[in-house]
């Protein structure tokens, strides 16, 4: 479940209890959780490779390295250390990292140990997450290089650029992470609501100027999101242990079958895109609106927003 406002919110309360901080040791009770050069690309844990992984080192835990920075791209986390090493962290549907003073976890795979006599646990109960090992700054920019633009930024000429010939449907579009980063289930119905966009319709039916509606939908609701610190729906937490807020924002996610909170007709819930998928059939029409005049190029997200909830674009 977790997507880019959870994890950037979980990198946010992990900064500051992290950077500067060494790992003194490092215990590892799963190793198919970890990714290591030379295994499968997706690990052992996804693989049905006959061969036996070789064991971690404690170099592919960063012990003793000194924590010189928090990165994240789309949904992915990064530890980066002062000598280069680093850890990519996807936290799958349920991972997590948590910071506990030496109490017991439950579904806990890693546990190290930081030099202020902390402790910062990897957990995972249904282990669709995962840690990868790069040994270099570099391969982390490598490995990133193949996702798709972060969604917190995007603008809508790359987001057409990159999604506007496809013929799947633009819900498909939005979850695919080689074509925007970030962006899951949750704030993809989030988003084509706000933007007045059926989750059926392909993307190369999109016009320009619901690509401008779309992208800076993403762009907002994301950003609301991270101000309430993420959507917390049954795991997801920060590195404290504290819930997020998000899920009081939602709209359309999760509310089949209740009345649109922008016209009051009643949400349909389909499967689209293998996933469940929540929209209003009539500020989401399957037919596109005319194309305006002209986009208005400012007046900040709540003048798109009105023009949003009424179905009509200011010429």
């Amino acid at each position: 479940m977790p997507e880019l406002p959870e994890v950037e919110t979980l990198r946010q309360s992990l900064e500051p209890l992290l950077l500067g901080r060494t790992f003194t040791t490092a215990t590892l009770h799963r190793r198919d959780i970890l990714i290591l050069p030379g295994d499968p690309p997706a690990g052992f844990s996804r693989s049905r490779s006959m061969r036996r992984p070789q064991p971690a080192a404690p170099t592919h835990l960063l012990v003793g390295a000194r924590i010189q920075a928090l990165r994240r791209h789309g949904k992915q986390m990064a530890i980066l250390s002062a000598d280069g090493r680093c850890l990519i962290v996807q936290l799958g549907m349920t991972g997590g990292l948590l910071l506990n003073n030496g109490a017991p976890g439950a579904h806990v795979h890693l546990r190290w140990v930081l030099d202020d006599n902390r402790e910062l646990l990897f957990h995972d109960p249904r282990r669709f997450g995962g840690l990868r090992f790069l040994p270099s700054h570099s391969g982390l920019n490598a490995h990133w290089a193949a996702l798709g633009p972060d969604a917190l930024s995007i603008s809508d000429e790359a987001l057409a650029a990159n999604a506007g010939s496809s013929t799947s449907c633009i819900k498909a579009v939005l979850l695919d992470q080689t074509v925007l980063a970030g962006v899951g289930n949750i704030y993809a119905d989030e988003a084509l609501h706000r933007a007045a966009i059926n989750p059926r319709r392909p993307g190369n039916s999109i016009r320009a100027h619901e690509w401008s509606l779309l992208a800076a939908a993403i762009r907002s609701i994301l950003a609301a999101a991270i101000s309430a610190r993420g959507s917390t729906l049954r795991d997801y937490r920060d590195a404290s242990g504290a819930p997020g807020e998000a899920q009081t924002l939602h709209r359309v996610y999760g509310r089949g079958g209740q009345p649109c909170l922008t016209c009051g007709k009643t949400l349909k819930s389909a499967t689209i895109a293998q996933r469940t998928t929540v929209y209003c059939p009539a500020c989401q029409p399957i037919r596109p609106k005319q194309k305006p005049t002209s986009f208005p190029q400012s007046g900040g997200m709540e003048r798109i927003r009105s023009q949003t909830r009424s179905g009509k674009v200011a010429k």
